[in-house]
């Protein structure tokens, strides 16, 4: 792998507990390296979301602790399952908005959304109203806002959940390779063992309750990843083995 751009994550004794006292997670350590792009899977309501908002500091741990290294400004995106693109603005405009928060001068600001826009294939609808577009241009527009800032982590909530599969594998397919352009760090919550093994070099199994680990592996196989990948023997192997931990009670 190229040297990375990413962060390292390291997670000791995570606790979250809901206003119903019930513990989502309980005691779980993760350590993640700099530039590793790290799939994490389970059932509904194992605590992957949640798990997701404890790193992207938008709800703090009731118990542990989550270090990053190294911690800078503006280091994080996050994109979630639906797009949020503001229907009055075109798609430079919210590919843009988070450099006009920063404060960022407006032809600064556009010249590098349009690079992003650029990144996902999607620069030719610029000019458009996210009422013009479609669901996998909608979800390239968000990710591009999430790239705008050239972040070192990238959070995302099963992004793709909603689209047909067609477009769901063109999506992952430009994701994988915008990581290894970037080298930054990616999370990714998925219920899809398909997607979660084609994705990433490594995936974590949470448990139905608790969001203890069952499975933590490095998979086995190539960097470059076509689809041509995806009827082959080793990424059925993968799919087997993470399905194996899934179904495991």
């Amino acid at each position: 792998m190229q040297p990375s751009g990413g962060v390292a994550l390291d997670l000791k004794g995570v606790r979250r507990v809901f206003e119903n006292r019930l513990a989502v997670i309980e005691n779980l350590h993760l350590a993640v390296e700099a530039g590793e792009f790290l799939a994490i899977l389970g059932p509904s309501g194992c605590g992957k979301s949640t798990l997701l908002r404890l790193i992207a500091r938008l709800a703090e741990p009731d118990a542990g602790s989550i270090h990053i290294e190294p911690e800078t400004q503006f280091q994080t995106a996050f994109v979630f399952q639906d797009a949020h693109l503001l229907p009055w603005r075109t798609v430079l405009d919210n590919a843009a908005l988070p450099l006009e928060l920063m404060g960022v001068a407006r032809d600064e600001r556009h010249g590098r959304a349009r690079t992003a826009l650029e990144q996902v294939s999607l620069l030719e609808a610029a000019d458009r109203y996210p009422a013009q577009l479609s669901g996998g241009m909608r979800m390239r527009a968000s990710l591009a806002r999430a790239l705008v800032t050239n972040p070192r982590l990238l959070l995302l909530d099963e992004p793709f959940a909603a689209l047909d599969e067609i477009t769901r594998f063109r999506l992952d397919t430009q994701l994988r390779e915008l990581w290894r352009q970037r080298g930054m760090t990616v999370i990714f919550v998925t219920h899809s063992i398909s997607e979660a093994a084609f994705l990433a070099n490594r995936a974590v199994v949470l448990a139905r309750r608790q969001g203890r680990i069952k499975l933590d592996r490095r998979l086995e196989l190539p960097a470059e990843r076509g689809n041509e990948l995806r009827t082959s023997p080793e990424l059925g192997r993968e799919m087997r083995l993470l399905l194996a931990a899934m179904e495991e009670e």
